[in-house]
């Protein structure tokens, strides 16, 4: 009787780790990418070598990423080339930034807007383990029913929790603004700079860590992991920002910096 108990109180202590790691976990539902299979995800990290965002290398000195990832550039590093961050696998590369560049639009209360660039003080070496993100055109959208994937190395829970070891990749596909903008939903906080993608039944979502990391769609970073409400909520699904509708912004950035180089 006592063998019985203890097989069944293992059982259910089982169950509810895997239930919690579903709700409230990294990249929700979703599995491990081949290493350095996405070559263009960056991790930026606090002082201490802590992850708390993604990115996306855009040019060998530029990464795109949320706004709301801005602490700082003293406060940051940029990590390209990684893949488990719980170990050093000789394939990364690191830069501090030299300035930070959120969109000028960008509002914190509701998330519009929310893209930066991250300007590096050196430059990432590309190679087989680092590449650029191929970005869509000028307002090019993404029809709803796409199927797109994120990647990320968020946190295990909602609070916090243990950082994840590797990164995680999810497949989700787009959800109408209609969709998302309905009173069942978002009710109308869903501008047109954002894109929703996530499933009916829910369970599988970017989640808290994750912010600023690609959206690829259709073999380009169509979306910036931005907010939600949750992660993984049926109801809810992921918010992102539409980074087609930066992508004048984002070239005369990118351009703009090399003209007043070349004045000087």
């Amino acid at each position: 009787m006592c063998t019985l108990l203890f097989w069944i109180c293992l059982l259910w202590e089982l169950l509810s780790i895997s239930c919690q790691d579903f709700i409230q976990g990294r990249i929700v539902g979703g599995y491990v990418p081949s290493p350095n299979s996405v070559k263009y995800i960056v991790s930026l990290q606090n002082t201490k070598g802590q992850h708390f965002c993604g990115g996306s290398l855009v040019h060998k000195y530029w990464v795109l990423t949320a706004a709301h990832c801005n602490n700082g550039a003293e406060q940051m590093m940029i990590v390209a080339g990684d893949y488990s961050l719980s170990s050093f696998e000789g394939t990364e590369q690191y830069s501090k930034p030299q300035s930070l560049i959120p969109h000028p639009l960008y509002n914190k209360s509701t998330n519009n807007a929310d893209i930066m660039l991250i300007k590096l003080r050196v430059p990432m070496v590309l190679n087989k383990y680092v590449s650029l993100a191929p970005l869509p055109r000028q307002d090019t959208g993404v029809m709803a029913g796409r199927m797109c994937t994120v990647s990320g190395w968020g946190y295990t829970s909602h609070s916090g929790g243990q950082m994840p070891s590797t990164l995680r990749t999810v497949k989700l596909p787009i959800v109408s603004t209609a969709k998302c903008n309905s009173s069942e939903s978002f009710n109308g906080n869903i501008t047109a700079n954002m894109i929703c993608a996530g499933y009916n039944v829910g369970g599988r979502d970017a989640c808290q860590g994750d912010s600023g990391g690609p959206l690829v769609c259709e073999g380009r970073v169509y979306g910036l992991v931005s907010w939600g409400n949750g992660c993984g909520d049926a109801k809810f699904p992921g918010v992102y920002t539409a980074v087609s509708k930066f992508r004048r912004w984002i070239d005369r950035t990118i351009y703009s910096s090399y003209t007043r180089c070349l004045k000087y």
